[in-house]
């Protein structure tokens, strides 16, 4: 091999290497460099220099954080260590929205607090093309307060997957040739809040918050956002060659899979798809398995 051809292939690599890096964008060190904060900053605490961060409720306020840049497919995750103790009546979230008001996406992790000794349940929920009601209720099958939690949507052109350490626990395929909406075309941010629903977070609004333990922590660490950030390069969101497109990303290989029956099988407490008062006929979407 010459030197002009050695040369020509070491540009070569060197292009696609930048162009990936320039593509994708990779995960942040600390908190302030991909997010900022949207409600209540005196209830947001940075720690360990901001590479952790602690969301506080009290009576006078929740709060909330949001991505800097929206993004169009990839992987997001957050290490949380949820409310310990009596947490009825409070709502840690954490998704990803298009932060549209008609034609709304969203994909949602809300965690569910509890009375004391009471599973912490989490609840799953997805809008495509504006249309959500696709809840999905899972009790923990550990104390997510008592230490951090991995939980994570991966979201690509063949399915969403939301993980609680590496576990899938929902997949929400893409079935277009079906007629079924899936989000395709909008950009989401990643939001994360900390609130007080005790008219309906804690079986059904019969708990309410006891204020007296006041105030509700929650830490988060590890922030990790893989995706195609919008505004950037116009053909991110379609590369097949993002890592988070790869046949090993299509489907849920076997371990997965395994994993995905017995959370259902042993944890799921609610799932619209089998509730015949809400839905009568099945939704379409509900029949299309994993």
């Amino acid at each position: 091999m010459t030197m002009a051809t050695l040369s020509s292939a070491f540009l070569f690599i060197f292009s696609c290497f930048l162009a990936c890096s320039i593509s994708v964008s990779g995960r942040p060190a600390t908190f302030l460099e991909d997010f900022r904060i949207t409600w209540s900053d005196s209830h947001i605490k940075q720690i360990d220099g901001g590479r952790a961060i602690q969301l506080i409720l009290d009576q006078n306020s929740g709060c909330g954080f949001a991505s800097k840049r929206r993004y169009l497919f990839g992987r997001v995750s957050m290490k949380i260590k949820l409310i310990p103790g009596d947490s009825a009546g409070t709502v840690t979230a954490f998704y990803m929205n298009s932060d549209t008001d008609t034609v709304r996406d969203e994909l949602d992790f809300e965690f569910l607090g509890n009375r004391t000794g009471q599973p912490y349940t989490v609840q799953t929920n997805i809008y495509a093309h504006g249309k959500g009601d696709r809840e999905q209720r899972v009790n923990l099958w550990f104390d997510p307060a008592a230490d951090f939690h991995t939980y994570a949507i991966m979201w690509n052109h063949h399915h969403i997957v939301f993980y609680v350490d590496e576990v899938p626990i929902r997949v929400y395929k893409n079935n277009e040739a079906k007629n079924i909406p899936y989000p395709k075309f909008q950009p989401m941010g990643v939001y994360s809040t900390l609130w007080e629903a005790d008219d309906w977070a804690t079986r059904g609004g019969l708990e309410k918050i006891d204020w007296s333990k006041a105030p509700f922590l929650a830490y988060y660490k590890d922030f990790d956002i893989e995706g195609c950030p919008v505004p950037g390069p116009a053909n991110c969101a379609s590369n097949p060659r993002n890592w988070w497109e790869g046949t090993a990303y299509q489907a849920l290989n076997a371990m997965e899979a395994r994993r995905y029956r017995w959370v259902r099988m042993n944890h799921m407490i609610y799932d619209y798809c089998t509730d015949k008062s809400r839905y009568p006929v099945t939704p379409p979407e509900c029949m299309a398995g994993i």
